[in-house]
């Protein structure tokens, strides 16, 4: 298996050039999105630039092995949480190491890891091993060699004492969590965290007691933890991508070289909207070259001129036409 890791997560330079080798190869290699390809009607002869490349919809992901073929064994596999109603998405993960530079990496042009400590407010990895969430915690918990990362009992508060260790050898605690988790963690008690302290929610805005929007989910953990409101991130990702993107406070998601994000026409998932009009999630996320690189989310989110990105919600439909009778079962 040839190591993609060098090109594609090497300098920042010539995504598309890079995007449309990516592209091609998974044509020839990945039998469900090449089926998916030849039904659009797009093959190599008439993808000439990023815009012709198609998506696959992530339910695929819930109907198949999306993997390439020359793949014999994967090194991980992720499952996506849902409801029982719901089909889980699978993600067969090939390279480990592959993942674990893009989570590092990709992490790097926004925070300075070498003097972080993190925290995990989430199931600890030996209760979730199949979550890609958790395992990208444990990535970032496991390359601090102050010893003092790790994930936090649910059942606990925050010690005081332990952030204050953390605070006098002149370390950033980063503590990721779910909204409602956190939610749940300063109703019990108001913290006060020092100042350079960074709240990384995950997401989960809608559990079966109600839902929030980010700015009211901000504003309550920035008065919670007592900390500026920039200081509250969220990181976007999901159990069928290999890269994260990340936002501070309520500003926009930046993404690191190798992912590559437009908004898309529900009606016509080819077509890109304009700056700033609304439509679902497009990613190009180099990173999963032995899955699927190109996916079109359920995710509804606008775009500035920058090329970064803000998320809205979840589209109203539940699925995308097309996608089962597209992608037959080996």
């Amino acid at each position: 298996m040839r190591d993609w890791s060098e090109y594609i997560l090497g300098p920042p330079h010539h995504f598309e050039e890079k995007a449309l080798h990516v592209y091609d190869h998974q044509f020839y290699h990945n039998s469900h999105y090449h089926d998916f390809c030849m039904a659009l009607e797009r093959d190599t002869v008439n993808v000439s630039s990023i815009q012709d490349i198609p998506l696959l919809p992530v339910e695929a992901f819930r109907e198949a092995v999306i993997l390439g073929k020359y793949i014999e064994k994967a090194d991980l596999l992720f499952k996506s949480s849902g409801t029982t109603a719901m089909k889980s998405s699978i993600h067969h993960v090939a390279s480990a190491q592959m993942y674990r530079q893009s989570i590092l990496q990709g992490m790097k042009p926004f925070y300075n890891l070498n003097n972080m400590v993190f925290w995990g407010y989430v199931p600890g990895y030996a209760d979730n091993p199949n979550s890609s969430l958790i395992w990208m915690i444990k990535q970032l918990i496991d390359q601090d060699g102050s010893g003092m990362s790790r994930f936090l009992p649910l059942d606990e508060g925050l010690h005081v004492d332990e952030i204050s260790r953390i605070h006098d050898a002149g370390k950033q605690l980063l503590i990721f969590g779910a909204a409602f988790g956190f939610l749940d963690l300063i109703k019990e008690r108001t913290y006060h965290l020092p100042e350079n302290t960074i709240i990384m929610e995950t997401g989960g805005m809608k559990t079966h007691r109600r839902h929030i929007s980010r700015e009211a989910l901000h504003e309550e953990l920035s008065a919670g933890f007592n900390l500026d409101r920039a200081r509250i991130h969220s990181e976007y990702g999901m159990t069928e991508m290999l890269s994260q993107a990340y936002a501070a406070g309520d500003s926009w998601y930046k993404t690191p070289p190798w992912l590559h994000i437009t908004i898309r026409n529900p009606e016509n998932p080819m077509i890109t909207m304009p700056e700033g009009e609304e439509g679902l999630i497009g990613v190009m996320d180099l990173a999963n070259v032995h899955s699927c690189s190109f996916l079109l989310t359920q995710d509804v989110g606008i775009q500035n001129a920058s090329g970064d990105f803000k998320v809205n919600g979840r589209w109203r439909y539940a699925s995308l036409r097309g996608c089962n009778f597209l992608i037959e079962e080996e």
